[in-house]
């Protein structure tokens, strides 16, 4: 199989790698870039564990080819911190347990980030809405959407 040159702009730096044309961007990001805060969940775009954005929308990393995101900014879990400091979405989802075996909190942030970025206040129904591909086995998601209310109250 032979590699190609991918040119990818993930948490705002620019990467060359070399992948096959088939590679996913969950691979790419995980195994070449090591950002494993993107989980690797059902490999077939059902659980939502993979969940980056593109150009400021969700996307499922298990189901993307790498190279149809060339020329398009690429978010990871990795990109909320900064300096060290947790993001307001991050908090929330820490302070309201949000979280339980973690799995899924990545991809689940992710998701709702996007909604905050496009919805300041949004109501538990764009919340849910929002969320609907992204799979929990342990929370029953009243603590993630309480955890996304906190982020996104005045």
């Amino acid at each position: 199989m032979t590699n190609h040159l991918l040119r990818l702009e993930v948490n705002g730096r620019l990467h060359e790698v070399a992948a096959p044309g088939s590679a996913l961007l969950l691979e790419v990001l995980r195994d070449q870039l090591a950002l494993t805060g993107t989980k690797q969940g059902c490999d077939g775009g059902e659980c939502g564990a993979c969940t980056v954005l593109v150009d400021g929308q969700p996307r499922l990393s298990c189901i993307t080819l790498a190279a149809s995101v060339q020329g398009k900014r690429v978010e990871t879990i990795e990109a909320l911190a900064q300096a060290g400091r947790m993001s307001r979405l991050q908090q929330a989802f820490h302070e309201k347990l949000g979280t339980q075996c973690g799995f899924c909190t990545p991809g689940m942030v992710m998701a709702a980030e996007a909604l905050l970025r496009r919805e300041a206040q949004p109501t538990e129904e764009q919340i849910r809405e929002a969320l609907a591909g992204n799979l929990c086995r342990c929370t029953g998601y009243v603590k993630i959407i309480e955890s996304v209310q906190a982020a996104a109250a005045p």
